[in-house]
């Protein structure tokens, strides 16, 4: 990787993520982004407990993010913004991912559309 796209590689990442379960959204019609209520009450609690885990890590010197790989805007001073973001997106993918098996498997009942 050309050493001026490095500081990007981690955004590059979600970005992949995002492209890769946006056609479950257009072509499945999953609906997870017409409800934006339902999915921030699904990532909300998520992206709560890993920030938090994810600083006391930090501070407690389990783990640290290589600066040349992200760009440098960080939270709180020590989390940059690509691991909030990947708290977002991951969660995000995952429920796009439920919602289209859910899509095509229409006999699978998970719990609430009774």
């Amino acid at each position: 990787m050309p050493d001026a796209l490095l500081p990007y590689s981690y955004l590059g990442v979600l970005v992949v993520i995002l492209l890769t379960t946006l056609p479950l959204e257009l072509y499945l019609g999953v609906r997870v982004w017409r409800r934006p209520r339902r999915l921030l009450l699904t990532i909300a609690p998520v992206v709560a407990v890993f920030l938090l885990w994810d600083l006391y890590a930090i501070d407690a010197e389990h783990w640290f993010f290589d600066p040349a790989q992200t760009t440098g805007v960080m939270l709180f001073g020590v989390l940059p913004i690509e691991e909030l973001l990947f708290f977002v997106v991951v969660p995000i993918a995952a429920v796009m991912t439920l919602e289209a098996v859910r899509v095509v498997k229409t006999h699978w009942v998970v719990g609430d559309e009774r």
